[in-house]
This record gives structure tokens, C-alpha cells and sequence, in this order.
């Protein structure tokens, strides 16, 4: 598989939205592992939560129930939630000052567990998700499909970057850009296409140094409708 050079992605979305000094002013910047050592657990487990309540509804309704979430949750205590009975998990789902789905509510148990458990074996969840090694981001999305509750498809992606940590976004543009390049032929959360979308960003991150979460952010501004 030959891919396309990273240079030329960037002049081409450079040159979309104006200069390369205008493109700059527009990536993303990942936390440093000591940065991210310093997030509490507690925060993980929250955005966990906003994100997938987030997924299938409109963002700003679920950011304007915040406050009643953070109330409700303890402020999303890993211990408290752990310790919570089922029942008590049922009742909450019918408080007004949240969202009231059951479903997503029963994530939050889950959630916690993954958390809990990482951090006994690693002192924290943050310390565990700062040493996953960036040349196999794919494999910490997968340990947080598997372990986790409702975390597949781009929610967990989406909660790594939001908090930090060096990630690319499957986002519309960046797999139709894969495809388009035939490193991503069939499903896009296959093995294969999956494993072929990493060597492709880890190709060029070693071309040109930059973060991963960068590298993604230029490849969706390189191609489909978002020119200046």
C-alpha cells in the first residue's frame, strides 16, 4: 500500500483554509503523560458518561444538564460508584435533573469498574491511560470497547481526545480519506481495517513528527466541505 505523502496532505489543507499559519491556529494540541497523570479518575469516568449521552442526542441538551449529572453521580466518585446498589442505580435514572435513560445510567457501574480496576493495577486510571503507547492508540480504543460499557464506535476516541490524550477521530472525512486511499477496503472497525488505519497514521507521524490527533485534524481538512 503506498500512501499518500503527508506534506502533500498539509499543503493541500494549507492551502483550503487559507495559509499554513491559519491551518496551525486550528489543530489540537494533546497533554503531555505527566499532564495527563495529574487528571483525577473521577473526570474519566464523567466524560465517559457525557459522551455517551451525547451519542444520538444534541450535545448542547446534555451540556445544559451537566450540573444535575455531576449532583446526582457524587461528582462521579469512583468508590461511591462502585459501591452503589442496583436499586439505587434505577432510582436515579428516574431523576429530573438528569437525562432519564436507564440504559446509559447503567453504563456509569460499568465504567467505574474499568477504571477501578486499572488504577489498582496501575496507581491510576490516568497513569495507565498516559503509558499506552501512541503507535497503538487503536489497541487502547479496543481495551476500552471490551472493558468498558458503551465505549465502541467513536465515543471512546472522542473522550481520550477531549481529556488529552494523543488520539486520531474515524470521523466522516478521515474515512472517506482512508477509503478513497484504500487502506480502509470494507467495515471500518475490522481487524483488518483497523490495523491497516494504524500503520497508516503511524507512517505519518514518523514523516512528520506531529501528534496523532494532529495528523487527523489536517487529513479532515484536506478533503470534504470545509473550505474557508
Amino acid at each position: 500500500m503506498t500512501l499518500e505523502k503527508f506534506s502533500d496532505i498539509y499543503y493541500r489543507a494549507a492551502n483550503r483554509k487559507g495559509t499554513n499559519s491559519d491551518l496551525e491556529q486550528l489543530l489540537a494540541h494533546p497533554l503531555s503523560s505527566q499532564e495527563l497523570q495529574s487528571i483525577p479518575d473521577d473526570r474519566w469516568l464523567a466524560m465517559f458518561t457525557m459522551k455517551i449521552f451525547q451519542s444520538g442526542m444534541n450535545w448542547q441538551v446534555v451540556r445544559n444538564k451537566w450540573p444535575g449529572f455531576e449532583e446526582v453521580f457524587w461528582g462521579f466518585d469512583i468508590e461511591k460508584m462502585c459501591l452503589t446498589p442496583p436499586e439505587m442505580w434505577e432510582k436515579k435514572a428516574t431523576n429530573p435533573a438528569i437525562i432519564r435513560h436507564l440504559g446509559k445510567v447503567m453504563t456509569i457501574p460499568t465504567n467505574a469498574q474499568m477504571i477501578q480496576r486499572a488504577a489498582r493495577e496501575h496507581g491510576s486510571f490516568s497513569n495507565f491511560i498516559a503509558q499506552w503507547p501512541a503507535d497503538d492508540i487503536t489497541g487502547l480504543w479496543a481495551y476500552l470497547k471490551k472493558h468498558g460499557a458503551r465505549l465502541g464506535g467513536n465515543t471512546g476516541p472522542y473522550t481520550l481526545r477531549l481529556l488529552g490524550k494523543d488520539t486520531f477521530i474515524l470521523s466522516g472525512d478521515v474515512e472517506g480519506y482512508l477509503r478513497a486511499q484504500k487502506v480502509i477496503e470494507g467495515g471500518r472497525d475490522t481487524r483488518k481495517s483497523i490495523n491497516a488505519t494504524q500503520a497508516a497514521f503511524n507512517q505519518w507521524q514518523q514523516e512528520s513528527g506531529r501528534p496523532l490527533c494532529q495528523i487527523s485534524q489536517i487529513i479532515a481538512f484536506s478533503v470534504g466541505d470545509n473550505r474557508v
